[in-house]
């Protein structure tokens, strides 16, 4: 089997688009992080709902299901307004890191809201990640314990939004998810909008805005249709560039360095979400040894 299959392909194409996204908003620090999610829901419900119009699939979802759209809208709303601080506010690669949490509290909170077992092994997958965070913080100053708490509540919304998409199972387009998700945040970033509006400065400004809104429809784009045609076990683990990415864009746009302990506390996390991911690919392949993958949304 080649080593590029057209999974692996789109998946590191999706992380390149969010890792460039990641960097765009940090270049926007005087603009409000609801402001710049204004923009980018508003860019990414034109192209979901044209996406969708093109594919002559219905755009507003199951009956059944709009409970769980809305609340993955809501819990990702969340998640992502708390994410875009933490990147204004923190080094790119530590809020970075600190988002790879997200994997973690999607388990656990798989435990009660979709009845989802976690091995006694996990448990200490988790410690492992968790300490790291705490090592992260202990020795980066840079790190505020407000941003911190901001950066972990951000990886438990995802993970609510991700058990909501679990809830649902595969009865939903991938693109359907995306556009509810911007119908819940753009009436509450609009709304913000108007009462805080800051103006975009030139058309440095305008360019990132809209680079954000692009980069964010391709991730996702990619993303999709990474799991859509590759096996779980070859992509998943993919994800993790994103660190090396932000380590990479940190230092060559910021100037951003750490220090040993720093980036020892950065491979902890990562260890303990790889053994996790592991972990419960194996298990998975043991209960059902032909899955089916079903399409995700991020």
């Amino acid at each position: 089997m080649p080593l590029l299959t057209p999974g692996v392909r789109y998946m590191l194409l999706s992380t390149i688009c969010f890792a460039l996204l990641n960097v765009c908003v940090k270049m926007l620090p005087h603009l409000p992080p609801l402001e710049i999610i204004f923009f980018r829901a508003a860019l990414s419900l034109l192209l979901s709902y044209g996406a969708l119009r093109q594919q002559r699939v219905y755009a507003w979802g199951q009956p059944g299901n709009r409970f769980y759209l809305l609340s993955r809208g809501a819990a990702g709303a969340l998640g992502l307004a708390l994410y875009f601080y933490t990147l204004q506010a923190m080094p790119l690669a530590t809020a970075v890191t600190i988002q790879y949490l997200t994997p973690i509290f999607t388990a656990i909170l798989g435990i009660f809201l979709v009845k989802e077992r976690i091995g006694p092994w996990q448990w200490l997958f988790f410690l492992v990640s968790f300490g790291g965070v705490v090592v992260v913080k202990g020795v980066d100053m840079r790190v505020a314990p407000l941003y911190l708490i901001m950066g972990v509540l951000s990886a438990l919304f995802g993970g609510l939004a991700y058990n909501a998409i679990r809830r649902m199972g595969g009865r939903e387009h991938s693109l359907v998810v995306v556009l509810y998700s911007q119908l819940v945040v753009l009436p509450f970033c609009a709304l913000y909008c108007l009462l805080h509006w800051t103006a975009p400065a030139g058309w440095q400004d305008w360019g990132l805005l809209l680079l954000i809104g692009i980069l964010t429809q391709f991730s996702q784009v990619y993303k999709t249709k990474a799991y859509q045609t590759g096996s779980l076990a070859s992509i998943s683990n993919l994800d993790y560039l994103g660190l090396l990415y932000a380590l990479g864009l940190g230092f060559t746009f910021f100037g951003e360095t750490f220090s040993f302990p720093s980036y020892l506390g950065m491979a902890l996390v990562l260890l303990g979400v790889a053994l996790n991911a592991g972990y419960s690919i194996r298990r998975h392949r043991v209960s059902a040894p032909q899955p089916a993958v079903e399409e995700l949304a991020s």
